[in-house]
C-alpha cells in the first residue's frame, strides 16, 4: 500500500501518470478510457488516499472519484529487529517520508531526550537502537522529524519503565543494554533464548573475549548475507565483532521490549557458546570442544534430514 496524493485540479490524464509513476496501474490510456466508462473522467477527487498496486483499475477510479476514502492516518508496524535504514524504507514506500531526507534529519537533527545524552552525536546512524519497533497511527501530514519524535517518545516510555533504573545493576549505561538487545534481537528467533543468550555476551565481555556474532559483520558490511565469508569476517568495521574487543560502537538494529529485558536480566550461567538449531532454537556449550560437537550434530541432524 502507498499514499498517493491528487492535488487540486488535476486532470484524468495527469493522475494517470502519478498512478503510472508509482506502480500503482500499468497503463495510462486504460486508466483514462476506464474512467470515462465509469462516468468518472473530470470528477476524481483531489486528496490523499491509501492505494495498493494489487487494487483493479476500476477499484481505483471508484475510490478516487467517490472522495471519501481520504486518509487522515496511515496504520503502520515496525518489527522488532528492522534497522534505520529499513525503517527509512518501509515509510518511504508507504510515501509518508522522503528516504534520505528521513535519514538526514535522523543523524544531524537535534533530539532532546535523556537516553540520547550519552549517544556520541557523530556515531554512524546515531538513532539506531532508539526507534522503538511498534505499530503507529502516523498523520499523513507528519514530516520526518514528527515521525522519528513520535518513535523516540515510544522508546522513552521504555526507557522510563524499564532502563533507567535497571541498566547500572548490570553494570551497563542505557547506551550499552540498547547494543546488547540489538544483538539478542538479531540472534534469538525462540523468546526462552534471549536471556541465555545475552548470558553469553556477557560471559564473553567479563572473560574479556571476543563476541564473535556474525550479525555485527553483516550491519557492518551494510548487506543481508545469510552465510559469511572469511574475508567478509575481515572486514575493517567497529561494529564488527570478529576484528575488536567489546560491544560495537553502537546498535545494530531496533530491539524490542523482550530482547532489551534480556540485556537487562541476563540468565546467570557457565556457557560461553551457543550455535543455532533449524528450528531456530540454541544449544548452549561451556567450551569450545563442546561447541564444536554440537555444531557437528546440528550438521547430522540436518543431513540426514536432506536425504
Amino acid at each position: 500500500e502507498k499514499i498517493i496524493y491528487i492535488p487540486n485540479g488535476y486532470s484524468t490524464s495527469q493522475i494517470a501518470k502519478l498512478l503510472k509513476e508509482n506502480n500503482l496501474i500499468r497503463n495510462e490510456r486504460f486508466f483514462i478510457w476506464r474512467a470515462k466508462v465509469l462516468g468518472a473522467d473530470g470528477k476524481l477527487q483531489a486528496g490523499k488516499y491509501l492505494l495498493s498496486p494489487n487494487m483493479t483499475t476500476d477499484q481505483i477510479i471508484k475510490k478516487i472519484f467517490a472522495g471519501k476514502a481520504q486518509i487522515d492516518t496511515v496504520k503502520v508496524t515496525i518489527p522488532e529487529g528492522y534497522t534505520l535504514k529499513d525503517i527509512a524504507t518501509k515509510l518511504s514506500r508507504l510515501g509518508l517520508v522522503n528516504k534520505d531526507k528521513f535519514l538526514e534529519i535522523a543523524q544531524n537533527d537535534t533530539f532532546d531526550y535523556d537516553f540520547l545524552k550519552d549517544v556520541p552525536k557523530d556515531r554512524p546512524n546515531r538513532l539506531e537502537g532508539y526507534l522503538f519497533p511498534d505499530t503507529y497511527f502516523i498523520h499523513v501530514n507528519a514530516d520526518e522529524k514528527e515521525i522519528i519524535n513520535i518513535m523516540l517518545k515510544r522508546f522513552q516510555e521504555v526507557y522510563n519503565s524499564t532502563i533507567k533504573n535497571n541498566a547500572k545493576n548490570v553494570g551497563m549505561t542505557p547506551d550499552q543494554i540498547v547494543i546488547i538487545a540489538s544483538i539478542v534481537e538479531k540472534e534469538a528467533a525462540i523468546d526462552s533464548d534471549r536471556p541465555m543468550i545475552a548470558g553469553v555476551i556477557y560471559n564473553r565481555l567479563k572473560k574479556n573475549m571476543k563476541l564473535q556474532l556474525c550479525p555485527t559483520v553483516v550491519y557492518a558490511l551494510g548487506i543481508h548475507k545469510d552465510v559469511l565469508s572469511y574475508k567478509d569476517l575481515q572486514v575493517d568495521s567497529p561494529y564488527n565483532t570478529y576484528q575488536h574487543y567489546g560491544l560495537p560502537i553502537g546498535p545494530i538494529c531496533n530491539p524490542g521490549l523482550k530482547s532489551i529485558e534480556a540485556a537487562l536480566f541476563p540468565t546467570k550461567h557457565d556457557f560461553y557458546y551457543y550455535v543455532a538449531k533449524k528450528d531456530g532454537s540454541h544449544i548452549f556449550s561451556i567450551t569450545y570442544e563442546e561447541h564444536l560437537k554440537a555444531q557437528k550434530e546440528i550438521e547430522a541432524i540436518e543431513n540426514n534430514n536432506t536425504k
